[in-house]
């Protein structure tokens, strides 16, 4: 049987490798709902899918780089963050600065209605709000999108873990609606350099056949750039791991293939070597 049935399954996929850094005692955050959140479904899944030092330190280091992200927006004056395909996020609960923002939280009514079942008795730090709402919907989004615009001049768009499952058209078209709406002002998106768009879209065809990774600008930089879209602060994983002093513990035949591939790289590729994935933080071009 296939342990991944779809796209929402990713988010127990998640929240099971949030709990873990959660459970640690050098732990980079605490997310005490996420091994609820994530149950037996979501250790299943983590278990089917090799590679679980690597994703497990992926989950781990973009949830650091996230919150530092809405930290800065928030300082700048952010008051509405709209979390589109939210999944099994609980930021709203476990924050300490958020207690003056309205959060928003968009994705399928399956998934809406499972949260909210499962947090009923817990208590958010800011102003929650939860929204049916299938993103494909292009119609029913310029609608949403419209009406949140016009309740505050002071957006943060979320969108973590999103974007990989799209086709290149329809992060455009995302892209070009979130550009439309003249009151937002930040957004944060996946990045990720070629080479990890091919190995994410050769993974797709074994372990997540029903959830594949579709997104492969090519030139990422290029292709937001061209829908008003522009970073103005990039945090790779490799760099921020560092920083946080939590290095990836790769096996050893990994380890010498990385090394193997370090001597014989040429200087620009020695300087981008860690700069493979990350996430951004993106304005509206002026």
């Amino acid at each position: 049987m296939t342990v991944v049935e779809n796209v929402s399954d990713t988010a127990f996929w998640v929240a099971h490798y949030r709990g873990l850094e959660t459970a640690r005692p050098d732990a980079l955050f605490k997310d005490p709902l996420a091994q609820r959140l994530a149950g037996a479904h979501g250790e299943a899944i983590a278990r089917a899918i090799p590679g679980s030092v690597m994703t497990g330190w992926i989950v781990s280091i973009r949830t650091v780089i996230i919150d530092d992200f809405l930290r800065t927006a928030i300082g700048q004056g952010v008051d509405l963050i709209l979390n589109l395909g939210a999944g099994l996020d609980t930021r709203p609960y476990r924050l300490d600065f958020i207690d003056k923002v309205t959060w928003v939280e968009v994705d399928y009514p399956d998934m809406i209605a499972y949260k909210e079942k499962q947090l009923a008795g817990e208590t958010p730090r800011c102003r929650l709000e939860r929204v049916k709402l299938d993103l494909a919907d292009v119609a029913t989004r310029e609608k949403f999108l419209a009406e949140m615009s016009a309740r505050s001049q002071n957006i943060l768009v979320l969108t973590e873990g999103v974007l990989p499952y799209l086709e290149n058209d329809a992060v455009a078209a995302l892209a070009d609606d979130l550009r439309a709406q003249k009151n937002i002002r930040f957004w944060i998106a996946d990045y990720m350099a070629p080479q990890v768009q091919r190995f994410r879209r050769r993974m797709s065809r074994t372990h997540l056949r029903n959830a594949a990774f579709k997104f492969a600008p090519g030139d990422w930089f290029e292709f937001f750039g061209s829908r008003g879209w522009q970073s103005i602060d990039m945090r790779y994983y490799v760099e921020e791991a560092n920083k946080l002093k939590r290095p990836i513990k790769l096996p050893l035949p990994y380890r010498l293939m990385m090394s193997v591939r370090w001597i014989f790289a040429t200087r620009e590729q020695r300087e981008n070597f860690g700069k493979f994935a990350g996430f951004a933080l993106l304005v509206p071009k002026a």
